[in-house]
């Protein structure tokens, strides 16, 4: 795509039409199932739910004739060798995520990833006790941190520490972040944020923000639900301890997908790490001996407990394909360009307010649009023109333009149905 500053931005239909017709990535659109009832509808909430790849079909059920043919000899003996079927996923994986391969595994949901990986790395001692995490995060990654910090025997009112944005704002600036972590200093034990805040859409620096909290002595971990697939990513580089996403949002990989995790390798390479154990996560050169003494291989996939759910992991095995075909990196740059019309478009549209960030840096391929008037009956005049998007309290509609799929003509036509609504 040619490289576009804020002043090349119009208004015109054209311009939207142009860009189009100069994308080099227009035809992954097609290798998409995009759920549009008609023609001029547009689907703009792969933040939530990511179309299926139409190759996905076809590599499930490979995997269903495969069972139906070997029965338990496809465990070795199949097209994709089912006992070694996540090891596929680690080249991929680690490409879109900007990590090593043996630092990557394809396992569980986030959920349950972020609850083993806390096992590892929430470790109070002494005064180093609290746990720091985002006001207003995803209910899911609030509810895993309080019972988890409940469950070491500790009062999650005391030692889970919400970091909010200053008053009147949406938004956390990162020099609050760092000083909210040096103020916390040697109490805490671990900051768990997200890589891209699933209510504004703001993306967060994971390099800085890690390296501030590793200067006070305690482990960074990452939520990358909303920006796994979406950034272009650099987890080996920033440093992070770890990190975990679901697949089923910018990834495409279908509804309740097999999720990650990412160890660092100065993590992923210490067997002695505490950790929940199980068959999976034994070194695969003894694995079947099946011994009682579990010996943890020096990888990411230690983390793992059981063998993967193959219908459920082969779908991403479709997505990830895309991902690779077309690259992250000019994938973010059609998505900053688009969601930067977007924006351009939007602008003075009465009774909204964008909630995320202008520079791209510090944001995605979403947009949170605060509806200050009657936001749920606009959200609904939005539905009925065609128009997927989700709305979220409160007041807030979230538009995600995801530059494998979508269009400018989308984007263009998008922000007209919001102008009318």
């Amino acid at each position: 795509m040619a490289t576009l500053t804020a002043a090349d931005l119009s208004l015109d239909h054209d311009f939207a039409r142009a860009l189009d017709e100069q994308d080099e990535l227009a035809p992954f659109r097609s290798h998409f199932a995009l759920a549009l009832k008609r023609p001029t509808d547009i689907y703009f909430v792969g933040n939530s739910l990511g179309p299926m790849p139409l190759a996905a079909r076809a590599i499930v059920n490979e995997e269903l004739d495969d069972w139906s043919r070997l029965g338990v000899a496809g465990h070795m003996g199949s097209r994709r060798p089912w006992f070694s079927y996540h090891e596929q996923l680690r080249a991929p994986l680690a490409r879109l995520v900007g990590a090593l391969e043996h630092e990557v595994v394809a396992m569980n949901s986030l959920t349950a990833n972020l609850h083993l990986l806390m096992t590892t790395f929430y470790r109070p001692s002494g005064k180093r006790t609290k746990l720091l995490l985002e006001k207003g995060a995803f209910p899911s990654d609030t509810y895993a941190v309080h019972s988890h910090v409940a469950a070491r025997g500790l009062d999650p009112a005391a030692h889970v520490i919400e970091l909010a944005p200053r008053a009147g704002e949406w938004t956390l600036r990162d020099e609050d972040i760092e000083a909210r972590i040096a103020e916390l200093g040697d109490t805490l034990a671990l900051a768990m944020l997200p890589g891209v805040q699933y209510r504004t859409g703001q993306a967060f620096d994971i390099a800085r923000i890690t390296r501030a909290v590793h200067a006070v002595g305690a482990r960074c971990g990452w939520d990358l639900a909303h920006a796994a697939g979406n950034l272009a990513l650099n987890l080996h580089d920033s440093n992070a301890d770890f990190a975990v996403w679901c697949s089923y949002k910018y990834m495409n990989s279908g509804p309740g997908a097999v999720g990650g995790a990412f160890i660092h390798e100065r993590n992923a390479r210490d067997t002695e790490l505490p950790r929940h154990a199980g068959w999976w996560g034994n070194d695969p050169k003894t694995r079947f001996r099946m011994d009682d003494r579990f010996v943890a291989t020096a990888h990411a996939d230690a983390w793992s407990l059981s063998n993967p759910p193959i219908l459920a992991v082969a779908p991403l095995i479709a997505s990830l394909a895309e991902f690779d075909a077309a690259g992250i990196a000019r994938l973010r740059a059609k998505s900053v360009l688009m969601t930067a019309l977007l924006e351009f478009l939007l602008r003075g549209v009465s009774d909204v307010e964008i909630l995320t960030p202008t520079p791209s840096p510090a944001r995605g391929a979403q947009l949170s649009l605060l509806f200050a008037k009657n936001a749920r009956a606009r959200y609904e005049s939005l539905l009925a023109a065609g128009l997927a998007c989700d709305y979220r309290e409160p007041g807030i509609v979230r538009l995600a333009p995801a530059p494998l799929f979508n269009t400018f003509d989308e984007v263009w036509r998008a922000a007209a149905i919001v102008r009318g609504s």
